[in-house]
């Protein structure tokens, strides 16, 4: 009776919309899902004929509003499908709450899908990396490298701070990367001198001067580096470089033979 005394308010021809909105078979409701009418979608939600295949074609839609993607998000069969659950999420018009309620419930790789959909906000895709990031410690190993090589800028820099060699390996692979986090990993005591080592011989950052000065920096660095990179800088870099208060008897010996090569006391 209350959809009915509804119906009644509008004119004939919404009316009559949305009572076959309410009414429509399941073949019918297909039609029906494509009118531009959110009134009219609204009513649809309420049809008994409406099924999982009628709401994934209708999520699909990129001109939903948030108020009807808050009802979709509210009906009985988004909580029991996960393939809904994906699709709600994937909409771009989801409202925030709405997306962080569901993150919880897909699957690690959907999430990385998620960040680089198109039309994705930032929120969501900040959202769906924070998702991400809070799954890493218990993340088998497998996955991890496959987050490596796919990831985010974001996602790589919290699988860098885990320090593990295969991972940094796979890491420096991905075009993502950033350098300022490889530099933020050089400085940090997860740094060893296998994982040093991986980015000083690394073809992309080997290179980098930003770089080159942070491995020389950390304690941890092979003393092969110092042979390699010292004749590279210039005699104040080199004596900054001594002055530094982090190097190891080893290194500061390294750093001292290159003054003396120079003719520098």
């Amino acid at each position: 009776m209350e959809d009915s005394a509804k119906i009644a308010t509008f004119g004939p021809n919404l009316s009559h919309q949305l009572h076959h909105a309410l009414t429509a078979d399941k073949n019918e409701l297909r039609q029906v899902l494509q009118s531009p009418s959110m009134e009219v979608l609204r009513a649809a939600l309420k049809n008994p004929s409406l099924d999982e295949a009628h709401l994934l074609a209708l999520l699909e839609r990129r001109d939903l509003s948030e108020e009807l993607l808050k009802a979709v998000f509210s009906l009985p069969a988004v909580g029991e499908s996960h393939n809904l659950k994906v699709a709600v999420v994937r909409n771009p018009n989801t409202p925030g709450q709405v997306t962080l309620a569901l993150l919880p419930h897909l699957y690690l790789f959907e999430l990385v899908t998620i960040c680089y959909l198109p039309g994705v906000t930032p929120d969501q895709k900040l959202a769906a990396e924070r998702a991400v990031i809070q799954r890493l410690p218990g993340t088998p190993l497998g996955n991890k490298l496959t987050l490596a090589r796919r990831g985010t800028a974001n996602i790589i820099e919290a699988l860098l701070r885990e320090g593990d060699a295969q991972i940094i390996d796979a890491c420096l692979t991905n075009p993502r990367i950033k350098e300022s986090a490889i530099f933020q990993f050089l400085s940090s005591a997860k740094a060893s001198a296998e994982t040093i080592s991986l980015i000083a011989r690394h073809p992309r950052w080997k290179t980098r001067p930003n770089l080159i000065t942070a491995l020389l920096r950390n304690q941890k660095t092979p003393v092969v580096w110092y042979n390699l990179f010292l004749p590279t800088l210039n005699t104040a870099e080199i004596r900054n470089l001594l002055a530094s208060q982090r190097l190891s008897q080893t290194q500061k010996v390294a750093v001292e033979e290159e003054l003396k090569r120079r003719g520098q006391r």
